[in-house]
């Protein structure tokens, strides 16, 4: 196959060592297929014309055809100077500035020669001007075939070293004039017949520099199929791959740890949700191959029972188990409830965190490793080297997005079999984006809510309601209930209008004064020895409320709070106003959320705060969220390269995103291992051209 794509960009006219090197600096490009790929950010239609008695204070870029009729130097102050020109048309006149760099115009630019004049318009009182305009001759403007022009984002640093959008529209040119049509197509004419697609230097040429919408359109649809094709092709093709490669432990047996449990000590009754996940677990982990499945639920929907029952089939076939949260406290209330459930079986479960004192750490290691210690539970302790099982079969992260790639990766090295996997999160991801990033896991979902349970009721009251709020406050904690109130700082800042926490506090305890009332506070500036002390006088009732940051935002379950009252809640995502609210509606009784904000809003934070009033739905919220903020946003993963989409959208392109998967799922039905002719290009490019991928899958 041709590679003039991967030649390095230095080779290219007018380019050279130098700017080779500020390209691959500031914007990675190194080649002429990274050129290629540095897609315009807009295109301006270079075929409107503007007379000067059109223009107005709505307009923003402007063409003019017209002449200069005099040039001028205006003095300014502290020695500065700026050239002014002096430009009319039949309508009109206005003025050209240049305020720095302008010596060159007057020999460029002669007066009364008809131009073509393009640039931002400004305005001052009822005078326009244009700064710093390009302008060209009128006759060599007329032999360009130009419509819409392509603008590209140029770094801050570019403009010293004179690289403009202008050089890269050239460079880009210069490109697709020299390989003119040699590009190697890795679609073949009857898949892009099927797929309604344009070729692939077709796409480059439109891309860049489209003749109208209709040629722009096309070159877009093709390349975005194409980053969507690849991306899901290399997934599926990974997952295929490792469940025939990642060889773990079958658990054939299921014994008297889970038939004890299920019979004697469950202690509800599960819901057709849970009882149908715990089904696929159960096949995943029948096999010889690694389980890798992601479990989501909404808040509150019962994923640690699911968790604890495929604890105890690896435990009924011989193997330990660990379970990583993210925080001490997610990981202290999982030790003490999944204890307390298993109490009666006689299991020897441990915890793990920083917390842990130097005696029951040497214990831990010790009884680990000649494998008394059944289940550990812990934080990112659980990764340390001196922690080792003598046979780990099953290893669970909860909240998965809060650990990174490597911490996952070495939680799960810890045997010489790959355990198998389990992650969840409580996190609402759409589908349509878990589809894209969690591609290679298998997937579960507990879409159903324990019996019982109410749908937890959403207010949202402004700050001038707040007498309103306290009365309502002090009602529930009358009938036994808790309360939560949650702040977005710790200490006063000076940069933002929010109420923090020890304000908040400071005017709590003088609304709910001692000793009739008491108050907690939890924040993540505490000692975990304080933090633990003030959770659990909040657990055992000797507080009736809790003043907290977001640190209660995860796995926090108190069943006796019913109301959760979140304070400047225009501050925060979807996701956390969200997460926050499942800390309460934890048992049988009616739960509340209240959402205090300021009086006026954003658009974005009033459409939060009215999404959250209007649904209890966790992917109607995800999507809602997934508008807003974008995918990169809400998994979190920005930084790290999960969505490695230079021009589709997975939000915006979801038709595009369809077909691209329907494409994928034909060929690999067809041909698994891409061995067919038609398939080898399709295969050269994923195996040399793809960059690396994050795989959730493979994180060992």
């Amino acid at each position: 196959m041709n590679s003039i794509l991967s030649t390095p960009i230095k080779f290219l006219d007018g380019i050279g060592e130098k700017n080779a090197e500020y390209l691959l600096k500031y914007l990675n490009i190194s080649t002429y297929k990274d050129l290629l790929h540095y897609f315009p950010y807009k295109l301006i239609d270079r075929s409107k014309f503007y007379t000067i008695s059109e223009l107005n204070t709505g307009l923003a870029e402007i063409q003019l055809i017209g002449k200069i009729t005099e040039f001028k130097e205006v003095k300014g102050q502290k020695g500065s100077s700026r050239l002014v020109a002096i430009f009319e048309d039949k309508t009109g006149i206005l003025e050209l500035v240049w305020f720095k760099n302008y010596s060159w115009i007057q020999s460029k630019v002669k007066t009364n020669e008809e131009i073509v004049v393009f640039g931002r318009i400004q305005s001052f009182g009822n005078k326009f001007s244009v700064s710093h305009p390009e302008i060209e001759k009128l006759e060599s403007f007329k032999l360009k075939t130009k419509t819409l022009e392509p603008v590209y984002s140029i770094p801050e640093t570019f403009k010293s070293k004179r690289i403009s959008s202008k050089t890269i529209q050239k460079w880009i040119n210069t490109i697709l004039t020299k390989i003119n049509f040699e590009i190697d197509d890795f679609f073949s004419e009857e898949f892009k017949n099927n797929y309604g697609l344009i070729g692939r230097y077709d796409s480059f040429l439109k891309i860049h520099f489209p003749q109208n919408l209709i040629q722009l359109n096309e070159a877009e649809n093709r390349l975005k199929f194409e980053e969507f094709f690849f991306f899901d092709l290399s997934l599926k093709q990974r997952k295929i791959y490792n469940k025939k490669k990642n060889i773990s432990y079958p658990f054939t047996n299921i014994g008297h740890y889970v038939n004890d449990f299920y019979t004697k000590h469950l202690p509800f009754k599960l819901t057709n949700a849970q009882i149908k996940v715990i089904k696929e677990i159960r096949n995943d982990l029948r096999s010889e191959y690694q389980m890798n499945r992601l479990l989501q639920g909404d808040v509150g929907s019962g994923k640690t029972i699911v968790a604890l029952i495929s604890m105890l089939i690896a435990l009924d076939n011989n193997y330990q188990c660990c379970l990583m949260a993210p925080t001490e406290i997610l990981a202290n209330q999982h030790f003490t409830g999944i204890s307390k459930l298993v109490n009666p079986l006689n299991i020897n479960i441990k915890l793990l965190t920083g917390s842990t004192n130097k005696k029951e750490r040497n214990y831990i290691f010790e009884n680990l490793e000649n494998g008394e210690i059944k289940i550990l539970i812990g934080t990112h302790a659980l990764i340390e080297d001196t922690v080792k099982f003598k046979n780990l079969g099953l290893s669970i992260i909860d909240e998965q997005h809060r650990f990174g790639v490597q911490q996952r990766a070495k939680l799960i090295k810890k045997n010489k079999k790959l355990p198998h996997n389990l992650v969840m999160t409580a996190t609402p991801i759409p589908r349509s984006l878990m589809k894209t990033v969690y591609g290679d896991l298998d997937l579960s979902i507990i879409d159903e809510l324990p019996t019982g349970r109410l749908p937890i009721k959403t207010f949202h009251k402004k700050n001038s309601h707040r007498l309103e709020v306290i009365s309502f406050i002090k009602s529930q904690i009358l009938i036994g209930r808790q309360i939560y109130v949650v702040y977005p700082l710790i200490e006063e800042s000076s940069t933002l209008d929010l109420m923090d926490l020890m304000d908040g506090y400071e005017s709590l305890s003088r609304d709910f004064p001692l000793p009739e009332y008491k108050i907690s506070i939890l924040h993540g500036k505490m000692k975990p020895a304080d933090k633990a002390y003030e959770m659990e006088r909040f657990i055992k009732g000797d507080t009736q409320i809790m003043v907290a940051t977001t640190v209660i935002e995860v796995g926090v379950n108190v069943p006796n709070a019913s109301v959760m009252v979140i304070e400047s809640s225009e501050r925060f995502g979807l996701s956390q106003l969200h997460q926050l609210r499942g800390r309460v509606g934890r048992d049988s009784n009616q739960s509340f959320c209240i959402l205090m904000t300021k009086d006026k809003l954003s658009d974005e934070a009033n459409t939060r705060i009215k999404t959250m009033v209007r649904t209890n739905d966790g992917f109607e919220i995800a999507n809602v969220d997934l508008q807003l903020r974008g995918p990169g946003n809400v998994l979190g993963t920005e930084q790290s390269g999960v969505l490695p989409f230079k021009l589709a959208s997975i939000t915006k392109d979801q038709s595009i995103f369809n077909l691209a998967q329907k494409a994928v799922d034909f060929i690999l039905t067809e041909d698994i291992n891409l061995d067919l002719e038609k398939n080898k290009k399709l295969k050269y490019y994923l195996q040399k051209t793809i960059s690396k991928q994050t795989y959730w899958s493979t994180i060992g």
